[in-house]
């Protein structure tokens, strides 16, 4: 259903004109009692019951002046039929019988920043949203302000069936309330759900760091992609399948970002582990590499500046000790030689 914009009166002028009604009313009722109290049955009879009458469904019309605030909406229906949003802010006069229809009305999202109503509210958990309040006197309005999700955080396996868990928080706004009231039951509740499981669908792809033979692009090819190198892209993706996905309920999705990232607690402790033994074999060998390189730099000193001559094994001996010195993690206690050199 395509949205309408509805094209209202302007509510001030009604509403004197009411008020104006409801004195009138008042002064019937007076002035039919003063006639009966003179004997004029007649005339006050009539005078009193059009008074009591008016004042008895005059607060009907009143049903129908409507205020709107900047960046609210109101969709509106009679007797069952569309009749269109009012979406500009202003007082206004609607059909006193009109309907507002807002299915979500109850709902706010964590950190979403909806339309809230009078009255006091209630903590209840929706399921994959956490925590939300319910307004016992709820508004109808539905919000087109910017508004946050931020759902709970999943537990999904990645590319190498290792259990990460994220969370990601989806920056959105509706665009079209016909489509957000009527194609779908709860817009709010849809996005949620549609969040949670494209969430799913493309970590799955990713690993968690960057693993040989993983082909997150599609192209066939391994890469680099992961989800700890990769975040920018995969929030971008998510927010791209997400958008797809929520096009039928009136929703656009401005920006998404990974806001929690981290190994399932069961795993954690030897991811951990591994990720050690991996910096310190990566360690060792710069330790390595850079001590072969001061060894050949000061065989290659001491043989330019011919301070000494040495045999093989004396050479050997010395590029020994030097790789015990430069490669150990320990402070090295230095030996004097004091006697000859052979």
């Amino acid at each position: 259903m395509q949205e309408k914009t509805l094209k209202a009166r302007a509510g001030l002028p009604m509403l004197i004109l009411f008020i104006l009604l409801y004195l009138a009313a008042i002064a019937l009722v007076v002035v039919g009692g003063v006639l009966l109290d003179r004997g004029v049955s007649a005339w006050g009879g009539v005078s009193l019951g059009v008074g009591i009458f008016w004042i008895l469904i005059g607060f009907i019309p009143f049903l129908g002046l409507k205020i709107i605030r900047p960046q609210e909406a109101l969709v509106l229906t009679l007797f069952g039929q569309y009749t269109g949003t009012l979406k500009e802010p202003g007082f206004y006069f609607v059909h006193p019988f009109s309907v507002a229809v807002n299915p979500a009305a109850k709902t706010r999202l964590g950190q979403s920043g909806d339309v809230e109503g009078d009255g006091s509210k209630l903590n209840v958990t929706l399921s994959g949203s956490g925590q939300v309040a319910v307004d016992s006197r709820f508004s109808k309005k539905i919000s087109l302000k910017v508004l946050t999700l931020n759902n709970a955080k999943q537990k999904v396996n990645d590319a190498l069936g290792n259990p990460v868990e994220i969370g990601v928080a989806v920056i959105w706004r509706v665009v079209d309330t016909a489509k957000a009231v009527f194609d779908v039951d709860n817009y709010k509740e849809y996005l949620s759900l549609q969040c949670d499981s494209a969430v799913r669908d493309i970590v799955r792809i990713y690993p968690y760091d960057v693993a040989p033979g993983i082909d997150t692009t599609g192209d066939g090819q391994p890469d680099e992609g992961s989800l700890r190198g990769s975040s920018t892209i995969v929030a971008e993706r998510i927010r791209k399948l997400l958008q797809e996905r929520v096009e039928n309920a009136g929703l656009e999705i401005l920006d998404t970002r990974i806001t929690y990232l981290a190994y399932a607690p069961e795993i954690a402790a030897v991811m951990l582990q591994r990720q050690q033994a991996t910096a310190i074999v990566d360690a060792r060998k710069m330790i390595v590499d850079g001590a072969v390189s001061i060894v050949e730099m000061a065989l290659e000193k001491l043989s330019e500046n011919d301070v000494v001559e040495l045999d093989e094994e004396r050479k050997a001996a010395m590029v020994s000790n030097l790789l015990v010195v430069l490669c150990g993690n320990r402070d090295v206690s230095p030996v004097v030689n004091s006697g000859s050199l052979y």
